[in-house]
């Protein structure tokens, strides 16, 4: 056996040592490390576990204090990361193992650590912009491509009108945009034409292409507004804006003539508007002064009238009273009344005889000495 002592000597030849000298007689099996025969070897063995565990704990607590050190900054540098600012034109939208849990208002906040939470911080201050209708192929409204299948609606009286118009609207509630809705800007465009073919579908087309447009683009907004609302869509629709309200281009020269008409229609009702204006207040004042004037007439003749009877009462009861004056001033005032109005010429006494002939022109002679 390899532990046997080859030399025959007392000396342990095990390769743990023997310190307590020969074996038992110097020969025999003081050579195995688990005989008897060395005199206390099984405090030897002892001793070698408890040395060998001595140096293994002398080595271990250095070597833990180094690794406990090492997990724990790491640990701390993993919650830090845990830190993040939203800006303020951003909102922060917190996700748990990929759900949302929670919206953040700008400044600093903390999370847990990914891969438990992650945080997404989408601009919601800017102004985006859906164009219906038509696509602005260069930038500038004077290249628009008319899109036919977005912008042709049917009016309330069953006219067809081209309708481009643009949509601005800005993220109210980053969470909601984000995971409420699987495609934002498409579902705000479909509510967008949906809304303005509803306001269409019950306006006349003369109104929509002259004085509604305000009354439109105020419907417009606050109806898809309240569409959005109702999805859950977290968007603020902030303007609507009617770019072109046209009739379609295939009959835009018959709807040309036709407004034509209605101009040449509506400026012949001012005109008649205007003569009747002019003539039937002329007509009505002179109705009025016809009126006013029978009327005075009425008044003069009924108030003579009255007075003419209240004198005749008045000398018939006079006349009752004494009749004999009343007869004599009666023919008085009858006789005055009477010459009145008759030329008459009237000679004195002494003149009676000088020779005035009764037959004598007298008219003529008196015309004469007047002209003269």
């Amino acid at each position: 056996m390899p532990w046997n002592n080859q030399g025959g000597s007392g000396d342990d030849g095990g390769p743990w040592g023997n310190p307590g000298g020969g074996g038992r007689g110097g020969g025999g099996n003081g050579g195995s490390p688990w005989g008897q025969g060395g005199g206390g070897s099984p405090q030897d063995i002892d001793k070698v576990v408890r040395q060998g565990r001595e140096a293994l704990g002398r080595m271990l607590p250095s070597g833990g204090k180094s690794l406990s050190l090492l997990l724990i900054v790491a640990i701390a540098i993993w919650a830090l990361t845990g830190f993040y600012r939203v800006n303020p034109q951003q909102q922060g939208v917190v996700l748990r193992f990929g759900e949302w849990v929670r919206t953040t208002a700008p400044g600093l906040h903390y999370h847990i650590p990914y891969p438990i939470e992650a945080v997404m911080t989408p601009e919601v201050t800017r102004d985006n912009r859906i164009e219906i209708g038509f696509r602005d192929v260069s930038g500038n409204s004077s290249s628009r491509r008319d899109i036919a299948d977005e912008s042709q609606m049917i009016t309330g009286d069953e006219n067809i009108v081209d309708i481009d118009f643009v949509v601005f609207w800005r993220i109210s509630d980053a969470g909601q945009y984000l995971f409420n809705l699987a495609e934002p800007d498409d579902t705000i465009k479909v509510a967008a034409e949906a809304v303005m073919r509803e306001i269409i579908g019950r306006t006349p087309i003369q109104t929509a292409l002259t004085e509604g447009r305000q009354d439109i683009q105020a419907q417009a907004r606050a109806q898809l507004q309240e569409l959005l609302d109702e999805y859950g869509s977290g968007v603020r629709v902030r303007d609507v804006q009617l770019l072109a309200v046209d009739p379609p281009g295939d009959v835009i020269d018959a709807f040309n003539e036709v407004q034509r008409a209605r101009q040449d229609r509506d400026r012949l009702k001012n005109e008649a508007e205007a003569f009747r204006n002019d003539i039937v207040p002329r007509a009505r004042g002179a109705a009025a002064k016809l009126v006013a004037e029978a009327e005075a007439y009425r008044a003069e003749v009924v108030n003579r009238a009255a007075g003419d009877a209240s004198r005749f009462d008045q000398v018939y009861q006079a006349y009752q009273a004494n009749p004999d004056v009343t007869k004599e001033r009666i023919y008085i005032e009858t006789v005055e009344e009477i010459f009145s109005n008759v030329e008459k010429i009237i000679i004195d006494e002494p003149a009676g005889g000088s020779g005035v002939v009764p037959y004598l022109p007298l008219r003529e002679l008196n015309k004469k000495s007047g002209g003269n």
